[in-house]
């Protein structure tokens, strides 16, 4: 299982972003692989509005139909204080709650490895899916 962060997901859809082709690579080679995709409903949510602010309601769209084939955890209330703990616990501006959020979904089930561009997750103790070779 490999977690999906915002970061990737954004990647992904921007032809645009400077991370769009290793993005796209390491999500062919996630689907060859038959990996299952882990998501929680904050990336759900951040990733739909960054997208349709940015790419437009279209986008957005059809990220919430694609992300039907993920395995999404949807956060619980205590979920949430776990998070905001670890934010706190942390202390650093540039952390997100979504961000803390994921790292405890991740260590929950037992998660090492996420496709993002996001440097947190290495400062975290994760590893960054890059693919086969990448």
């Amino acid at each position: 299982m490999i977690f999906l962060d915002t970061s990737a997901i954004y990647a992904l859809a921007d032809r645009g972003d400077s991370n769009h082709g290793q993005a796209l690579e390491a999500f062919r080679r996630l689907w060859e692989d038959n990996e299952d995709v882990l998501v929680h409903s904050y990336v759900l949510v951040e990733a739909a509005a960054l997208l349709q602010r940015r790419l437009g309601l279209d986008s957005a769209l059809q990220f919430l139909q694609e992300s039907r084939q993920f395995h999404v955890h949807w956060v619980s209330s205590g979920d949430h204080e776990k998070a905001v703990g670890l934010l706190e616990e942390r202390g650093k501006r540039g952390l997100s709650l979504v961000d803390c959020a994921s790292f405890n979904i991740m260590r929950d089930y037992q998660v090492s490895q996420a496709l993002t561009f996001d440097t947190d997750f290495e400062q975290e103790g994760f590893v960054i899916y890059r693919g086969h070779g990448m």
